[in-house]
């Protein structure tokens, strides 16, 4: 389907709107009578408060109110489940009791005229604490096993498949490791935030998220109102990495406050407030082992995985899809843990699961490949799967082999000395490494609508959010090129919930989900074009057609799910330089090739990846969150120590190259979406190509000089 529109490197369309200020994020919208409102936060872990004083903060000029569990009304809330869908809403209850689970939890709710009362009143709020004893160390709190959802108690969550036990003794070769990965935090451009204005019964909320239809079902249900009564508006979101996929305490506290005070509300987060209160990737400690021929053949594989989540509810991740398809392998145990702690819940951000399990499994698939002495590239290829055994499933399609080729002959692999330490460059020992990525392929029901007019234009709609990776562009492209108009004459809308139903902008989904649904409802609405006007063809209809044509369309997942296992595949390249005296390690260039069926737009896609393997460098060398084991106190919770990857962090090489396919088996336009993809493989890439350079094997990250030393 490339042709025309389709796979051509379109400007964003909405880039000017974004430049020139014109583009409104959800604390920049002007409401009438707006006041603000600002979130006292508890500073222990575990316990109660006895007493909350708000005197002082209620004789404060401008302060027209502090909500707190004494003043507040109980709100009907959906029961607790402790068993949530990651991307619905936070299951704590807040201003409903005294009880304390989390450092930084909402414990009162000032608000005022301006911004500059609500903080200075905020901190005049006394409380009390009755203290208990918190467990917020990840390396000593029991591990255990997930609750079965069916029979509501804890339960193994295992995988087996063949004699993984009786293959690891019987192997030439036996890889026995661990890693561990630090909480690290999304750190969006845009902080969250969150208008709110009640009219009567009907609710408005301005807010930054990736999702407004879960955003008016969540809050309809913590308020026991209708969610045909609440409208979610969020036009443009300022970057989330999935930080904005749930409905997060600040938008019921900021719907709460509007309430009480009859006036509309807004919460903005401080950049220090997003450490406690929009999720972050957890930590994680992962055991792995391999059991190989010495020819390279992997005979059994073994991982077991723990990571945090909070006590009050289980937040679960991929992290062993990879390890069940990316490598062939007979013989194979997987088990999944968790560690309750005292801390706010973790949720999805950029490669969720798999970011974090493709570091363990990719570097012990180079630790196999120094074992046995095969190049790593090579010892990939001979450990393709013929089709996924994890479900004995065919691929709709795999184009790791075309990744491998095309990324190693980009990179110039062949000239790579597999000697560690042998390459040098002055001060600096050069280290190349590599590693696979995958990620699957998600597919939702989603709906549009397609509106044509007799001057020739065309509104198309539906109700996805755009964080950045250019929804708005992309969708734009695919109506145009269905309908055979100009960008200029298609206008895409999003981020509405009274527009057609779309699904969470997450996943790598909206492509393949409301991308079909776009093509779908442009395809009905030509049809319906050329029926009501007697045209022959679509040009002649436009011509003589006298009255608008509305066509709404949804479109569903189909049965494809249940006959191929849909992934999409990476091969990352690195070249590392690490600082013989200081242990400095500077990323020097990358190539990333990527299967991951058609692209719209290869150059918004190549944005998508060049962010995705910055973001990996962080993950490799920088990010982590250094937690008080005390207090459950976030250090770090600022960009002065918090560090992230900056212009001078990244190489000036970055290279980008999209394997030649289409699948349609995954939808109709042969999409698999490349936004999680991007992130995945980066970091254990980038480990492999430090121990090329060193000969140390680095297993917990980040990377830092002092590991290195």
């Amino acid at each position: 389907m490339k042709s025309g529109q389709i796979g051509m490197a379109a400007s964003r369309v909405d880039g000017r709107a974004k430049v020139t200020g014109q583009a409104r994020y959800a604390a920049e919208f002007d409401v009438s009578g707006l006041v603000h409102a600002v979130v006292v936060r508890s500073t222990i872990a575990c316990g109660s408060m006895v007493e909350i004083d708000v005197a002082a903060a209620m004789q404060l000029t401008g302060v027209i109110a502090v909500l707190t569990h004494q003043n507040t009304p109980k709100l009907p809330y959906r029961p607790h489940k402790g068993l949530p869908d990651a991307a619905i809403g936070e299951r704590l209850h807040v201003l409903q009791d005294e009880r304390i689970s989390h450092q930084g939890q909402p414990l009162a709710v000032v608000v005022a005229q301006t911004l500059e009362q609500a903080d200075s009143a905020a901190r005049l709020v006394k409380v009390q604490y009755v203290l208990e004893a918190a467990d917020t160390d990840f390396g000593i709190v029991p591990e255990t096993d997930p609750t079965d959802p069916l029979a509501g108690e804890p339960a193994p969550e295992e995988t087996i498949r063949g004699d993984c036990d009786l293959a690891m003794k019987a192997a030439d070769l036996q890889i026995n490791t661990t890693y561990s990965i630090p909480r690290e935090y999304h750190n969006p451009i845009e902080p969250h935030a969150t208008i709110a204005r009640w009219e009567g019964s009907a609710l408005t909320l301005w807010d930054k998220t990736q999702w407004v239809h879960n955003v008016a079902e969540e809050v309809a249900a913590v308020f026991g109102i209708e969610a045909s009564d609440i409208r979610v508006i969020s036009p443009f979101v300022g970057g989330a990495f999935g930080s904005a996929a749930r409905v997060w305490s600040h938008v019921i506290l900021a719907a709460l406050a509007a309430k009480i005070v009859d006036r509309p509300v807004k919460i903005v987060l401080t950049r220090r407030e997003m450490y406690y209160a929009t999720g972050y990737r957890p930590q994680s400690r992962q055991t792995l082992s391999i059991g190989a021929s010495r020819t390279g053949q992997i005979d059994a594989l073994r991982h077991e995985v723990c990571h945090e989540t909070s006590t009050y509810e289980e937040y679960k991740e991929s992290l062993l899809l990879p390890t069940q398809i990316l490598h062939s392998c007979p013989n194979l145990y997987t088990r999944y843990r968790l560690s309750p702690l005292n801390v706010h819940t973790p949720t999805y951000m950029r490669g969720p699961g798999e970011a974090s399990g493709l570091f363990a499994l990719e570097s012990a698939i180079d630790e196999l490949a120094t074992q046995t002495g095969i190049d790593p590239v090579q010892l990939r290829f001979l450990n393709e799967p013929p089709f996924d055994q994890s479900v004995n499933l065919p691929f709709s399609s795999r184009s790791t082999r075309e990744c491998y080729r095309l990324g190693a002959e980009r990179f110039g692999w062949d000239r790579r000395d597999p000697r560690p330490g042998s390459m040098i460059d002055g001060q600096w020992l050069i280290g190349w490494g590599m590693a696979s990525g995958v990620y699957p392929v998600y597919v939702a029901t989603a709906s549009a609508r397609a509106q044509l007019f007799p001057d020739g234009r065309a509104e198309v709609s539906s109700a996805a959010s755009d964080m950045g990776p250019g929804t708005y562009t992309s969708m734009t492209q695919v109506a145009a090129q269905t309908l055979g108009l100009s960008l200029d004459k298609v206008l895409f809308k999003l981020g509405d919930n009274r527009l057609p139903r779309a699904p969470i902008h997450s996943g790598s989904m909206t492509m393949a989900s409301v991308g079909s649904a776009v093509k779908a409802a442009c395809e009905r609405v030509k049809a319906e074009a050329i029926a009501y006007t007697g045209a022959k063809d679509f040009a002649r209809a436009l011509e003589i057609l006298d009255r608008p044509i509305d066509c709404l369309v949804e479109v569903q997942p189909g049965d494809s799910g249940e006959r191929y296992s849909m992934n999409a595949f990476s091969a990352i390249f690195t070249e590392v330089g690490v600082d013989r005296d200081l242990g400095e390690v500077r990323v020097r260039r990358m190539v990333g090739a990527y299967g991951a069926g058609l692209i719209v737009n290869p150059k918004i896609a190549r944005s998508q990846c060049v962010g995705g393997m910055i973001g990996g460098i962080g993950m490799a060398l920088m990010e982590h969150a250094v937690v008080d084991k005390r207090t459950g106190r976030v250090v770090n919770a600022n960009f002065a120590e918090y560090a992230v990857p900056v212009h001078a962090d990244c190489p000036p090489d970055i290279d980008v190259i999209f394997v030649d396919e289409e699948d349609h088996h995954v939808n109709s336009l042969g999409v698999k979406g490349i936004g999680e993809l991007a992130m995945a493989g980066i970091a254990p890439a980038i480990a492999n190509a430090v121990y090329h350079a060193t000969g140390k094997r680095i297993r917990n990250l980040p990377i830092t000089p002092d590991t290195l030393l």
